[in-house]
């Protein structure tokens, strides 16, 4: 069984970002398991005095990633950046030793976004991830409020998924 870990970088509910992990996760394939981490609102501020003594939300993310063999990332762009409490995130798994050499499949909703794009890559590839390529995509949702069964069932936004996760997948299978 493959294990992805979504990630989104909105904290609204109805994110076209969530939406879109949502429904990614009913387009996998079979033998592929997704789960959604939605604690990254309620994660404490970066502070590297405290990797001696993580507090458990820390440790629960961490150990989630761990446990996945890839990752799935949609995060929208704020003030032409990556919004601040996704980066909040991603400092506190710079400490871990388990994130270098992830692989990761961005989602884009909004192809404007392409700003927070460029950023987050820019920051996961300082992480050490392996950003997928044909993993990599953007979904016309933009003004849309669109549902994860809307998203899988639209034929060009469910053959785009199934494109991207077919790409991590065969990545993931291949080391």
């Amino acid at each position: 069984m493959i294990h992805l870990l979504s990630l989104s970088g909105s904290l609204r509910s109805t994110s076209s970002n969530t939406q879109a992990l949502h429904a990614a996760a009913k387009l996998v394939p079979p033998g592929v398991a997704v789960d959604h981490y939605d604690e990254i609102g309620q994660l404490p501020h970066f502070n590297p005095d405290l990797e001696d003594h993580l507090p458990e939300s820390i440790v629960d993310l961490r150990a989630r990633v761990v446990r996945a063999d890839g990752l799935l990332i949609s995060c929208p762009e704020y003030a032409r950046g990556i919004p601040g409490s996704f980066k909040n995130m991603l400092d506190w798994l710079v400490g871990s030793p388990d994130f270098p050499g992830k692989p990761v499949a961005l989602f884009n909703t909004s192809p404007r976004a392409s700003a927070a794009q460029a950023a987050l890559k820019l920051v996961l590839e300082t992480m050490s991830a392996t950003i997928i390529p044909e993993a990599c995509i953007t979904l016309a949702l933009l003004g849309k409020q669109a549902d994860p069964d809307a998203i899988a069932s639209d034929p060009d936004n469910s053959e785009m998924l199934r494109r991207a996760l077919q790409a991590i997948v065969g990545h993931i299978s291949a080391a």
